[in-house]
């Protein structure tokens, strides 16, 4: 039933190009329970994205209150009015806002909860009038901009009466909102964007001036004013969600049926009694507790109320406020490196069922091929198609550390582990992106994950008695161990005084090449997120981050090895920033993915500010090398909001307080950031347990102990090296059977050998190549299905 006083379809079709909201959030909010499938999202003391019916779908930009006397001022919340902000509790992720308006004249109460069993976003308000005369004149609106499904695009708006009740309705495919209030709501309307919109038309007139029933296929807004409000009564407004019409009106009308202080009180029990087991590690914090128990209240809000065990990045968008339907994803996808991050911070936390339904949800993501997404939607969509072996490898570890801590129960995780294990040997060694997913090539944090994937691997295979896995995984493993520094250490380092040997960022090695060369000296890297204009191509050598103390983190390179303390001290003087909350540091030299330097939004280059996770992996290491932490531990907790979010970067320059930039304080990226959550709370466990808490022991107890280095050299589409040393076995590595066809002398002698699978994708051949020898390898293959030959010969030259 249309608002008999609202009539006809609004003017100005389709609206202005939709935006999202800042990415920085002052908060995010969930109900524990799973019945309620909506998330929250707060900002400038105002209600941003919403999400439902899942973690990663946005439905509505945001929803304010605007102010006016209808003569001398108009106040929209977000813009005009400054806020505070307070957790309703220890563990609960409700909060108490107070708006006020910046000459004292009244000041906004509001308590923002998610119903404990509904989807639906419940905010109790109060206006208080604190100026003589206000209340005479002041009014209240509420305004709300829906973008369902995801999208500003292509929306639909109306104004109903539902049961005597003003409804304001918005939907797009098969989603649907719907906002009502315990107090009248008069003046409803609906228009489009920038030209009959609430706020465009109150802005204008300090009051409506037009009612309009609808606003079809545009973006979109709602208003209506809050009849009262200026008496000090205090209402709830509600936000509810459905699939259908129906849907989202029964859950707005039954949510505003139950009492505010009832529901309020069930929503905090809730999430009191999910922090009560979760509180071991409170005493290692320097603040009390606070930034742990709002670390674990977060990861546990970031994981899905539908496909258990999905727990996505971020529940914002970087930078949102410069974003429209060109950029859909934001950080509310799943990145598999993000994701078993998060399961190990409440690992850690002593929450093993989480990290077990984590572990289920990615057996039921991985690709047929064993490979996982570079990113993807939580119904496993894919979104971007990159390729990140390190993305492939965490799930190994984090099925491996489950092992370690008794915690698998009835999982089973082999099949997928052997699946990942085939992958990476597959396609390996290089990486076609690294885990700031710009690059690709040979990475100290990439090659981590990837030679302590395969080792776990191995004895994963060694324990379900399949010795052929067991063997390749190790074998493939030691390979790569035993060219770390070839690959990713340079002799000849420029960026500090006395230090000539030290880890890169990455050695981009070309992917394809006959004659692979794979110099780290002579290697140029491109970094890509540069102002157009700018050199954009530098040596790799010269190219520096932190990543390679992931090599300490999981056992392969002992803390206090040389050329890591070389390394430190390059990245201290090139990449460490000091702030009055304690030291930071950016991800690379060059970086440009983060806030231009005028304050803008990165819109594809920046400037890269320093990131408060890696202040926590700095921790980790100086933990490793027997040095204390508690600096580390003392800076991420500073680093948090006052409501203890951690900030993906922090703002390094100069304040630009009318951007809401302040040198040490989170920029307009993305808050919070799961992984650095995760990354405190693990801190705070490795500080508990005296030893780091992701270092595993059977890729310690390979590799910390002095070993012989493997003498294996691997030749394949991708790596077709140019030369081995001798004394060495050349492993020819192919996706399909094949007879190897070969001469170690020239041709006056040829010999055949049939390849071995072991059902992973791929079959080998070894080659011994003798110590003395001096002739190259020469060889072709014959493909075994067919019989046909593969029609060129190659050579690889002996190096003594």
């Amino acid at each position: 039933m249309a608002d008999a006083t609202a009539h006809g379809e609004a003017f100005g079709a389709p609206g202005i190009p939709p935006r999202w909201t800042r990415g920085g959030k002052d908060a995010i909010g969930t109900a524990y329970a799973a019945s309620s499938r909506v998330w929250f999202t707060l900002a400038q003391g105002t209600l941003t994205e919403v999400y439902f019916p899942t973690v990663d779908r946005p439905q509505i930009r945001d929803l304010q209150f605007l102010f006016t006397d209808g003569a001398t001022f108009f106040h929209g919340e977000r813009r005009d009015l400054d806020h505070t902000v307070e957790a309703l509790g220890a563990h609960a992720l409700g909060y108490h806002i107070v708006s006020s308006d910046r000459q004292g004249r009244y000041r906004c109460h509001k308590e923002l909860i998610a119903d404990p069993h509904l989807s639906c976003v419940l905010l109790r308000s109060k206006l208080e009038c604190t100026a003589a005369g206000t209340a005479r004149s002041l009014r209240m609106f509420v305004l709300a901009a829906p973008h369902l499904d995801g999208t500003g695009w292509n929306n639909q708006a109306e104004i109903a009466v539902v049961s005597g009740r003003t409804v304001l309705l918005g939907h797009r495919n098969g989603s649907w909102m719907a906002i009502g209030a315990t107090a009248e709501l008069t003046n409803a309307s609906a228009g489009f964007v920038g030209s009959s919109d609430g706020w465009t038309d109150i802005a204008e007139h300090l009051g409506p001036s037009f009612r309009f029933a609808s606003a079809s296929d545009g973006n979109v807004a709602v208003v209506a004013e809050i009849a009262g409000a200026a008496k000090g009564r205090e209402f709830t407004l509600a936000l509810a969600f459905g699939d259908s019409r129906q849907a989202a009106i029964n859950t707005l009308l039954q949510s505003l049926e139950e009492p505010f202080a009832p529901a309020r009180e069930r929503f905090l029990e809730q999430w009191e009694r999910a922090g009560e087991h979760r509180r071991a590690l409170e005493s290692g914090a320097s603040d009390g507790g606070r930034v742990y128990r709002r670390s674990v209240g977060l990861l546990l809000a970031h994981e899905d109320k539908t496909y258990p065990g999905a727990l996505i990045a971020s529940l914002s968008i970087p930078w949102g406020e410069a974003k429209g339907d060109e950029d859909l994803g934001g950080y509310h996808l799943v990145w598999t490196r993000d994701l078993v991050n998060s399961a190990g911070g409440l690992l850690a936390s002593g929450d093993a069922a989480t990290a077990r339904r984590t572990l289920i949800y990615l057996a039921a993501a991985q690709h047929e091929d064993g490979g996982f997404a570079q990113n993807f939607w939580i119904n496993g969509t894919p979104y971007w198609q990159g390729i990140q072996l390190d993305e492939v490898a965490f799930p190994i570890l984090l099925a491996w550390r489950l092992r370690q801590h008794g915690a698998l129960g009835e999982v089973d995780p082999y099949p997928m582990v052997a699946a990942a294990a085939g992958y990476l040997m597959r396609h390996g060694p290089a990486t076609p992106e690294e885990r700031w997913e710009e690059a690709g090539g040979y990475s100290p944090s990439s090659l981590a994950a990837h030679i302590s994937g395969l080792v776990c691997a191995g004895e994963f295979a060694r324990l379900h008695g399949d010795a052929a896995l067991a063997r390749l995984a190790l074998e493939h493993a030691d390979f790569l161990e035993a060219h770390l520094e070839e690959w990713t250490v340079t002799r000849a380092g420029t960026l500090t005084p006395g230090v000539r040997e030290h880890y890169v960022r990455i050695n981009p090695a070309p992917m394809l090449d006959s004659g692979r060369n794979e110099d780290v000296e002579t290697a140029v890297l491109r970094i890509a997120n540069l102002e157009p204009g700018k050199a954009c191509e530098f040596p790799a050598r010269e190219i520096v981050d932190a990543g390679f103390l992931e090599l300490v983190r999981y056992g392969v390179r002992r803390a206090g090895d040389t050329i890591i303390e070389n390394s430190l001290r390059v990245v201290d003087a090139v990449l460490k920033v000091e702030t009055p909350y304690g030291p930071c540091w950016r991800r690379y030299n060059h970086d440009g993915y983060g806030q231009r330097p005028d304050g803008g939004a990165y819109l594809g280059w920046g400037r890269g500010g320093a990131w408060p996770l890696l202040t926590g992996e700095r921790g980790h290491y100086e933990l490793a090398a027997g040095r204390s932490a508690a600096a580390h531990v003392r800076a991420l907790e500073r680093f948090a909001n006052h409501v203890g979010l951690l900030p993906e970067q922090i703002w390094d320059l100069p304040d630009r307080p009318q951007q809401f930039l302040h040198f040490g304080r989170p920029s307009g990226s993305a808050m919070p950031l799961m992984w650095a959550h995760a990354e405190y709370v693990r801190l705070l466990r490795s500080i508990a347990d005296g030893a780091v808490f992701d270092l595993l022991p059977p890729v310690a107890e390979r590799y910390l102990k002095p070993h012989a280095r493997s003498k294996l050299e691997l030749w394949k589409w991708t790596r077709q090296i140019a030369q081995v040393p001798a004394g060495a076995t050349l492993r020819v590595l192919l996706e399909a059977p094949f007879v190897l066809h070969f001469s170690c002398d020239g041709w006056t002698t040829v010999e055949e050998q049939r390849s071995t699978g072991a059902g992973l994708g791929f079959e080998w051949v070894d080659v011994a190549v003798g110590a003395g020898q001096t002739a190259p390898v020469q060889f072709t293959f014959r493909w075994a299905r067919d019989g046909r030959w593969q029609g060129q010969d190659y050579a690889v030259q002996v190096r003594r």
